[in-house]
């Protein structure tokens, strides 16, 4: 069972940091693309950070130059440093990645479980 694990969330004040850890347990083929979601309270899930499997990365507007992705493909993990919080970053935050889990398989988007992050002002 292919599974990602999320962990580094928390309580932080405004202006804090915090590093998100996303890590793959189970049989893995091959990982593609990696990213970052959100979820707040009455809104719908959004695309905070992407990270290609060469490094190519993109970013929400509202996090650029805040939240930095980044990979290592020997540990198939996925970061997300989150520095100059704001109350307004408060979410469940979720881990996505392109996998392929074998070589017969095909390759489809897995989630993790999701890790609260709460920024009080």
């Amino acid at each position: 069972q292919v599974q990602l694990v999320e962990s580094g969330g928390g309580l932080v004040q405004a202006g804090g940091s915090l590093r998100l850890s996303c890590a793959t347990s189970g049989t893995i083929y091959s990982i593609n693309a990696m990213a970052w979601y959100r979820q707040a309270p009455g809104k719908q899930r959004e695309l905070v950070a992407f990270i290609s499997t060469a490094g190519s990365t993109n970013y929400a507007d509202s996090v650029k130059g805040r939240f930095t992705i980044s990979r290592d493909n020997a540990k198939n993990t996925v970061y997300l440093q989150m520095n100059s919080l704001k109350p307004e970053d408060t979410a469940v935050y979720y881990c996505n990645a392109n996998m392929q889990i074998s070589i017969l398989s095909t390759t489809r988007n897995y989630w993790g479980q999701g890790t609260q992050v709460t920024v009080s002002s």
